[in-house]
């Protein structure tokens, strides 16, 4: 048997999420208070028991989500799950593989997200967005359609995340993204999502944070991963610090690709994957990319 640790991204909070851990998993217990500690507010409080409208904000939806998977990990550990062969994030879940991979600490990994949060954040208000799911299409189509559009409004628009066959995010200016979408529409493709945020995430619209998170990844020491880490850009394993800290500058505004990923653990013979944190997303990703892979929850971020 052959395992690759996932981690999810934003999208899979949930209020309520670690509480059980917390009560359960001393080892997760002191990751919440460490996170509580640092952050200087209860973290801990707002994943247990919200506001919903608090715990979406992605200056604190990215850390809620970072910790609870740092906390399902030490959950895993503790009940003495066999270690994975491989691991790999979603978009902010590639710094908590990091983190599970040995490259950065809990502490480095925390400040890394709360930072990528605010910048994230900022650079959607300098330059609001908008994003788009767009399924059952396939990926050159929905490239193509991007480039014209981009053409067509003078706006940037391009494929942020390909997360699995029949499902794709676009993101980039509201025109243009609109654009894009009467294209796909044009052409026959069916069910277009507009999604409800401002953020053009994984678009060159995050550049400024880009540049900013950049500063503060090569203040951070980073190690050469125990674990080969799948970076969400390449779709191959970092190696080096030098890749990793490449890989978490662009990935801001580049595509994740998710679909290539899992594809390529596949074909270096992973069976089995196991989601690390809130939700089940990566697995019903995985259903759609290689159905014969077993797919493995260790509960909504709760221990179950």
């Amino acid at each position: 048997m052959s395992i690759a640790h996932l981690y999810p991204g934003q999208g899979s909070q949930v209020v309520g999420m670690g509480r059980e851990l917390y009560e359960r998993v001393p080892s997760a217990r002191e990751l919440f208070q460490q996170a509580d500690d640092l952050l200087g507010f209860a973290l801990s409080q707002l994943c247990f028991d919200g506001p919903e409208e608090q715990l979406t904000d992605t200056v604190n939806q990215q850390p809620a989500l970072f910790v609870t998977s740092m906390a399902t990990l030490a959950a895993v550990q503790a009940a003495g799950w066999p270690a994975p062969d491989f691991v790999a994030g979603h978009s902010l879940g590639e710094l908590s593989a990091l983190v599970a991979a040995g490259s950065l600490s809990f502490a480095d990994g925390l400040r890394l997200v709360r930072t990528r949060g605010e910048l994230m954040k900022r650079a959607g208000t300098e330059q609001p967005g908008s994003m788009a799911a767009v399924l059952a299409a396939d990926p050159d189509t929905v490239r193509q359609a991007c480039l014209s559009a981009q053409t067509e409004t003078g706006e940037v628009v391009q494929i942020a995340n390909d997360n699995c066959p029949g499902q794709i995010v676009i993101s980039g200016g509201t025109a243009a993204v609109q654009a894009a979408t009467a294209l796909l529409t044009a052409a026959g493709v069916k069910r277009i999502v507009a999604l409800p945020i401002t953020i053009a995430a994984h678009s060159p619209l995050m550049a400024s944070a880009a540049g900013d998170f950049a500063a503060a990844v090569a203040a951070t020491p980073i190690a050469p991963p125990r674990v080969p880490v799948i970076g969400n850009t390449t779709a191959a394993p970092l190696t080096t610090a030098e890749a990793i800290r490449a890989e978490l500058t662009t990935q801001l505004t580049g595509s994740v690709r998710w679909t290539e990923s899992m594809q390529y653990l596949v074909a270096q013979g992973v069976d089995t994957v196991v989601e690390i944190g809130a939700g089940d997303t990566l697995q019903n990703l995985m259903k759609r990319i290689e159905r014969s892979v077993k797919r493995v929850s260790f509960g909504l971020g709760t221990g179950d």
